[in-house]
């Protein structure tokens, strides 16, 4: 494998403290820009009159626009330059936030939501791939790529209640303004920390823009036909369209990664051990985290009878784990190497879906035990499998591989709460507002957590058997 310069990197965290300020301000964004937004919807909706279906539109576009675009921006960072690419999405982001002021109306926000999408996708997989390429030790590129994700779910944990807090003193639009001077920190510290690319670690090859245009238009379809499940339900045609047509786009694009001479894609590097596993595990710990979450979410108010806010503090478990899961990487990775610590988090996760199936409901202690499980499978696998991803490749793939750990999370995360939500929906047709200590109800989601269940055994099995394969 071809590997970059190592003149003048980085041998401690100290060392690259500006590079990694930035980096995990570009990672703090993504995980708090939703979260702290999803508090102030109720505003919103009344102070733009603004319809539920069009509240949807506001969160929703960031998620399909930062999704679709994230293999296209990957390629073309890999070719231009990764820290160019990075410095353009982080003002784009400032400028985009900037503009939340001069909102008057819903269409205008969901504009502005779609411009923090596209700045989302030039962003976020840079974060991991320049941190991968900061260091040359697999232990310290581990340690920042924990540090940054650590910063980041701080943020995802505190972002509802930090908003709900500004929502008290300032106007919503304060929400998004906030962006503007994280957006100014990353920028300064990836400007001043990360060198510019060299040339020689670039990508030769031109673009693919008819790759581009089908990967980008299977994952905008593939996120978007979960969501139109759950809100459609499985009897609607239009799910299923998008499915169907998702399977098209998905197929014009293997078959033109194929044949194109200068493919966006390798298939042949995705098809790699570490690459393939890797990108395995972290859907399968996407997949059980999204669907953990949305399962016990409903669990706790509609089969326990739990108010909202008691719900928020029974998911607590996890948020614990999650952010304070990060002292576990270091150890298990020195102890167990890169490849048996990630199949070790997955299998947890599993464990954790399964012991939610077998003994959720029997009580919160239950539940809760099942949710660190996942969450602690989730904090190492999360670390340990993009790194394995980003191990697999020439160091002049490194950022799209990086869009497609980004992506495979994505994907399965719509997935998993699809799959939750279409087998309630199924096993318990009622209204769930009825659902109050129904047996139904809880039978409905020992099947949902059976099926999350399986697939992601599936998943850690494909990418346990993939990692012994030799590279």
């Amino acid at each position: 494998m071809v590997r970059s310069r190592t003149l003048d990197k980085p041998r401690s965290l100290i060392e690259a403290w500006p590079a990694l300020a930035g980096l995990s301000a570009v990672f703090l964004f993504e995980m708090l820009d939703n979260s702290i937004l999803n508090v102030a919807l109720p505003t919103i909706g009344r102070e733009l009159a603004a319809s539920t279906t069009t509240l949807q539109w506001v969160t929703g576009v960031y998620a399909v626009v930062f999704g679709g675009l994230m293999l296209a921006f990957g390629a073309l960072a890999d070719r231009v330059g990764r820290r160019k690419i990075m410095l353009t999405g982080l003002v784009l982001l400032a400028v985009a936030s900037l503009a939340t002021a001069f909102v008057t109306v819903a269409w205008q926000l969901i504009a502005v939501r779609a411009l923090m999408g596209v700045a989302a996708a030039m962003t976020t997989p840079g974060s991991l791939a320049l941190a991968f390429r900061l260091f040359d030790e697999d232990v310290l590129r581990v340690r920042a790529t924990t540090l940054i994700s650590t910063v980041g779910l701080v943020g995802l944990a505190l972002g509802p209640t930090a908003g709900g807090l500004a929502l008290a003193i300032a106007p919503w639009q304060a929400l998004l303004l906030v962006n503007v001077p994280v957006a100014a920190l990353a920028f300064l510290g990836i400007r001043i920390g990360i060198p510019a690319d060299d040339p020689a670690d670039l990508h030769p090859d031109p673009i693919d823009g008819a790759g581009a245009v089908l990967g980008t238009a299977t994952i905008v379809l593939a996120l978007l036909a979960p969501t139109l499940f759950v809100e459609e339900g499985a009897a609607a045609a239009l799910p299923w369209a998008a499915t169907a047509a998702a399977l098209a786009a998905g197929t014009g694009f293997v078959l033109r990664q194929k044949t194109a001479r200068h493919p966006l894609l390798d298939l042949k590097l995705v098809a790699r051990p570490l690459v393939s596993s890797g990108l395995a595990l972290k859907a399968a710990a996407a997949l059980a985290t999204a669907g953990l979450s949305y399962l016990v979410t409903l669990h706790l108010q509609l089969g326990l009878g739990w108010a909202p806010a008691e719900a928020a503090i029974g998911m607590l478990p996890q948020v614990v784990i999650l952010i304070a899961g990060g002292a576990l990487v270091a150890p298990l990775m020195k102890r167990l190497g890169l490849n048996k610590a990630a199949w070790l988090s997955a299998a947890a996760v599993v464990c954790g879906l399964a012991f939610y199936t077998a003994f959720g409901r029997l009580g919160y202690a239950w539940i809760a035990v099942a949710l660190a499980l996942v969450a602690a499978g989730m904090r190492v696998v999360g670390v340990v499998a993009g790194t394995n991803v980003m191990r697999g490749l020439p160091s002049s793939r490194t950022t799209i591989g990086a869009a497609l750990v980004d992506t495979a999370g994505e994907v399965t995360t719509g997935i998993g709460i699809a799959l939750s939500g279409t087998i309630l929906a199924l096993v318990f047709p009622g209204a769930l507002a009825a659902a109050r200590e129904s047996a139904d109800f809880f039978e409905a989601t020992t099947y949902a957590g059976l099926a999350l269940t399986l697939l992601s055994a599936a998943l850690v099995g494909f990418g346990i058997l993939r990692g012994r394969r030799p590279e």
